[in-house]
Parts: C-alpha cells; sequence; structure tokens
C-alpha cells in the first residue's frame, strides 16, 4: 500500500487531498514536527533532508510534493487527473504546475514568513509588501487563465489544480488574495470539494 509521510499545514496536503480525489487506499503516516525526532524516528532513510511529503509505493521511495503528485496522476492514469501524454493539454499541464512553483510560491512564501512565522520583532512589513507586488504579477497571469474556466487545465480538475490551488489558498491564508477576485473564487470553488477538506481537517 501507498505510504505518505505527513504533517498537518505543511506542503504534504497536496498529494493527500491528491489520493483524496483519487480514493485511492493509503497509509498516512504522522511525522512529529521536529526534524530531530523525524531524524530519532528513522525517518533520514526515507528523506535525507528530513522533510515533508515524502511516499513510498512498493520500491519506489520519493519526495517533493508537486513530483508525487505528478506520479501519482501517471501511476493512476484511469483516474483521469492528468491530460494524456499525447494530448495537447499535456504541455499546459507541465506548464502551470512549473509556474505556480517557480513563479506563484516563492511570494507567498515570504509574505506567510514575514507575517506568520517570525516573531513579530524579525517580521518586516516591506517584506510583506514586495512579496504581494511579485505575487501580483503570478496572480494576473492566472486570473487570465481561469476569468472563462474554473479548473487551470482544459477546463476539468487535475493534479494540476492540486498544485496551483494549494498555492493560491496559501496566497489567501498569507493575505495575497484580497484583490484577486478571480483566484479568490478559484480557491473558493476548490475548498468546497470533499477531498480537500479532509486533506485540509487537521
Amino acid at each position: 500500500m501507498i505510504k505518505l509521510y505527513y504533517v498537518p499545514m505543511t506542503r504534504a496536503m497536496r498529494p493527500r487531498w491528491l489520493l483524496e480525489e483519487m480514493s485511492v487506499p493509503y497509509e498516512l503516516v504522522r511525522l512529529p514536527r521536529a526534524h530531530r525526532e523525524r531524524a530519532e524516528a528513522g525517518y533520514r532513510a526515507i528523506h535525507p533532508a528530513l522533510r515533508v511529503p515524502a511516499l513510498t509505493d512498493g520500491d519506489v521511495t520519493m519526495y517533493e510534493s508537486s513530483a508525487i503528485c505528478m506520479y501519482l496522476a501517471d501511476r493512476f492514469v484511469e483516474k483521469n487527473m492528468a491530460p494524456a501524454l499525447a494530448a495537447p493539454g499535456r504541455g499546459v499541464y507541465y506548464q502551470w504546475v512549473a509556474f505556480a512553483l517557480t513563479s506563484a510560491e516563492p511570494p507567498v512564501y515570504r509574505a506567510f514568513l514575514h507575517s506568520r512565522i517570525l516573531p513579530a520583532e524579525k517580521r518586516v512589513e516591506s517584506e510583506i509588501d514586495a512579496a504581494r507586488e511579485e505575487f501580483n504579477l503570478s496572480a494576473q497571469v492566472l486570473s487570465a487563465a481561469l476569468h472563462d474556466q474554473e479548473y487551470i487545465v482544459e477546463n476539468r480538475f487535475t493534479a494540476a489544480d492540486v498544485i496551483v490551488g494549494s498555492i493560491c489558498a496559501w496566497a489567501g491564508i498569507s493575505g495575497l488574495l484580497e484583490d484577486q477576485p478571480i483566484l479568490s473564487a478559484y480557491v473558493s470553488r476548490l475548498s468546497q470539494r470533499p477531498a480537500f477538506q479532509t486533506a485540509h481537517s487537521d
């Protein structure tokens, strides 16, 4: 059985969300938040950097949330969570996953860092402002793609929506969607999905 190594409120929610969407049986292996405790539990044999998520599936052991999601979409091709290899939408699917991770996510993390993670005395408001300005560029691109469709690829739910949608949801938590009605509506649609709710239930 697939094992997903997991800590709540981390990127590990992405593959959990996708597994729930696909109704694929899996074991959720809950790990402690502290890296030291993970190391003591032998987790370094699964992920050398002790981060989450990681996944094992028979002889496959892998990590990185986006890689896991794309692997699962292809592993269970009958679940139709990615365009077929020869379909025109396949390239667009890769495009949006890469765009979300390289363009949209970094400023979201930066804003989250200075609004939620760092102690108050180390937070810098100008860093949040700079992150918002940077994110707005990505938001314009995503909004243009979503203005006349509900989902990012082929106007149907795919693993790309797990990646893009989770980053947009994170942007909302970080206060970056206040002037982004299209992305706010996108996150609202996704958050109504039962699989999303299960993955975000703890």
